[in-house]
């Protein structure tokens, strides 16, 4: 990159979040009507972007029914001209679309380079240009605000500037809002956005430009910092990334990246964005990694022993993304390399005691574990300690026995014999499923009782391959009672396995409350 950068001065950026649309754009994802609006209202309520875009026009009953569900409830909150909705140059089709859902701003859909209006639309620039205006004449007639997306704008700057610059010198001269600078194809590196970037505003200088990130070559977060060090002062985001091909910038990551290294400011309630990305890991069923930065499970556990001495010394291995930011907590992971640091700080969080001695030996069992690949929690460190020291854990709470039945047409049921302190309670219940069923017999006697119960937050299941039916399940189960846990159970049948996860959850919560 030639020349020296701008100096990014102390200004909001406004941030555009298009998840409801290009982040539906992912394979083999899509939103029902209920579960777009449940986002919808998130982002602008709760998160607090400044804009979302939710649909494309014309593409299904489906998504015009979403469009206008949507539509409805930001009309009751005065949120009209911030909900937005990808239209094309077509005339009028696009436009009486957004109109019936009740939209009032279309992101009209344009070409930003010579190649796709030459050969995809087979037109001239000034003929697409003639087509452009007619499009926000009758927007203007409607009374619906215009942006445009100038569509393969970075290869238009690598191939024909001639040409993006006839097209915005002729679009600032209609009754546009903002022109959006989109990497369609995820091809531009940080030194080509910063100067494109700086090319566009320097010459046009009264006009407002966004820039619309694409993940192809994971440039996507570097790519967004060098067009707001540019002078952009509005992005485009999407929740966990999601989006066509290698997806788009996350909004998680481009917050914290505006906040930390650009000492910038947007309305973004960080400790909201754990919220959305789990809301939206549900609804898309593309699940969130491990170690994506920010929202991912394990980005804030330290597994190293070293690092976890430096931090019980003097916060050693803390960097600005604290979890508390995004309302997550610390953990640290144990493993072959937890060392007595990790582990003296997860016995500690749950009230366990032990001597130097007994300390290095639980340590090393956990390292032999490690070694065998086997995964170790902090649930798991009462059992390991009980066994180390040759001693049981304290079984409070036994299942005596239960039955489970599934008959056709006919709710499942269960019939639950348990032993808490000695003393045997009984209870049948139905649900939706056998373990639904005994969960509901289950939480029948804790009411009884009024014995407090988790929350179970989420559920999954492990069959190993080979396609064996008598093959052991793993059910792991995150609960969650003042704070998060999970447990795990291990049998041949998935019911029996979810089972064996529960009776550790309550027996781990009366060895926790006593």
């Amino acid at each position: 990159m030639t020349g020296k950068m701008v100096e990014v001065k102390d200004q909001e950026l406004c941030i555009m979040d298009t998840t409801l649309r290009d982040g539906e754009q992912t394979s083999g994802v899509s939103f029902t009507d209920t579960e777009k609006l449940s986002v919808a209202k998130v982002l602008l309520e709760s998160v607090k972007v400044d804009r979302i875009e939710i649909a494309s026009a014309r593409v299904s009953e489906g998504e015009f029914e979403a469009a206008r569900r949507i539509m409805v409830w930001a009309s009751q909150l005065g949120y009209l001209n911030r909900v937005e909705i990808l239209g094309f140059v077509d005339g009028k089709i696009s436009l009486d679309w957004i109109d019936r859902a009740g939209g009032k701003v279309i992101n009209l859909l344009c070409k930003g380079s010579y190649k796709h209006v030459s050969q995809q639309l087979r037109k001239t620039p000034e003929e697409h240009i003639a087509d452009i205006q007619k499009s926000v004449d009758y927007a203007n007639e409607l009374g619906i605000a215009v942006n445009v997306y100038l569509e393969d704008w970075s290869n238009g700057m690598r191939n024909s500037k001639d040409y993006v610059h006839f097209m915005v010198g002729k679009l600032k001269e209609m009754k546009i809002q903002r022109i959006m600078l989109p990497d369609t194809l995820g091809i531009l590196d940080p030194d080509e956005t910063y100067m494109y970037c700086k090319e566009m505003i320097e010459s046009f200088p009264d006009v407002d430009f966004d820039f619309h990130a694409h993940n192809d070559y994971d440039l996507a977060i570097a790519n967004v910092f060098h067009a707001i060090k540019a002078g952009i002062r509005c992005v485009h985001t999407t929740v966990n990334g999601l989006g066509e091909r290698a997806g788009n910038a996350p909004l998680s990551s481009v917050i914290a990246t505006i906040k930390d290294h650009l000492k910038m400011e947007t309305k973004v309630n960080e400790s909201m964005l754990n919220r959305v990305s789990k809301l939206v890991e549900t609804f898309s069923g593309i699940r969130i990694p491990t170690n994506k930065p920010l929202i991912g499970e394990f980005v804030f556990t330290q597994c190293s022993g070293v690092h976890a001495d430096g931090d019980n010394k003097n916060n050693l291995y803390f960097n600005d993304l604290l979890p508390e930011r995004f309302g997550r907590t610390r953990s640290y992971a144990l493993g072959k390399t937890s060392g007595k640091a990790n582990i003296k700080a997860n016995l500690e969080d749950m009230g366990i005691e032990l001597s130097t001695e007994a300390l290095k030996m639980v340590t090393n069992r956990i390292i032999d574990l490690g070694d065998k690949k086997e995964t170790v929690t902090a649930e798991d460190l009462p059992y390991i300690v009980a066994d180390v020291l040759q001693e049981s854990l304290e079984q409070k709470i036994l299942i005596n026995n239960y039955s489970l039945s599934h008959a056709m047409g006919l709710k499942p049921s269960a019939t639950l014999s348990i032993q808490i302190d000695g003393k045997t309670y009984e209870s049948t219940a139905s649900g939706d499923g056998q373990y639904d069923a005994f969960m509901n017999a289950l939480k029948n006697i804790y009411r009884r009782l009024k014995k407090p119960f988790p929350k179970l937050l989420d559920y999954s299941v492990t069959i190993p391959p080979g396609g064996k039916t008598d093959a052991l399940v793993e059910s792991v189960i995150i609960w969650q009672l003042d704070r998060e846990f999970k447990t795990r159970g291990l049998d041949s049948d998935q019911t029996a396995a979810a089972i064996k996860a529960t009776t550790r959850m309550l027996n781990l919560l009366e060895h926790t409350n006593t």
